[in-house]
């Protein structure tokens, strides 16, 4: 291990330098909602399999220079036919300090490992959630936040590139 490798837990190494900090400075529940809209008949074994729907997204808030609001928003939706089982949604939250980041890099390190490091908290309210509401407790799949950034930003591009004729395309 080199003497650069040895930075301390302040971030302030050796000679004096401070490396990238991202540090959390508080997790919460911001939205939590479980509806059982056919209970007790949903609760019931019954034919057919259930169908799941995700829908995750990652939301960005500044709250001053060096600190941002992170949101894992969850919705997901249980249905048994036409009938829904249950609905959950949950917006779980992190304020992180971010400091030594290049500017050029804020914005992949706030929407890929600022919600990595949310998700396994986001993951169990959910599964807690769910098993309060009498159902087996619904473990999410790890989610590929690296892949998620990139479609979103493909998406973006590609909205920018189709835009109608008469408008100006940023170069």
């Amino acid at each position: 291990m080199s003497e650069e490798d040895n930075i301390p837990a302040s971030g302030v190494s050796p000679d004096g330098s401070t490396g990238a900090i991202l540090q959390v400075l508080a997790q919460y529940v911001k939205d939590l909602s479980f509806e059982n809209p056919n209970a007790p008949d949903s609760l019931r074994a019954g034919d057919g399999q259930q169908n799941i729907s995700v829908n995750a997204n990652v939301n960005v808030q500044q709250l001053n220079e060096a600190e941002y609001e992170v949101g894992l928003a969850f919705k997901i939706e249980t249905k048994r036919g036409d009938d829904v089982s249950f609905l959950v949604e949950l917006t779980y939250c992190g304020v992180f300090r971010v400091e030594n980041i290049p500017q050029e890099s804020l914005h992949p390190v706030l929407l890929i490992e600022a919600p990595r490091q949310l998700f396994p908290f986001a993951r169990r309210v959910l599964a807690d959630a769910t098993r309060d509401g009498g159902y087996p407790p619904l473990l999410l799949d790890p989610i590929d936040f690296v892949d998620l950034y990139r479609r979103n930003m493909e998406a973006r591009n590609n909205q920018a590139d189709q835009a109608p004729a008469g408008e100006d395309k940023p170069n």
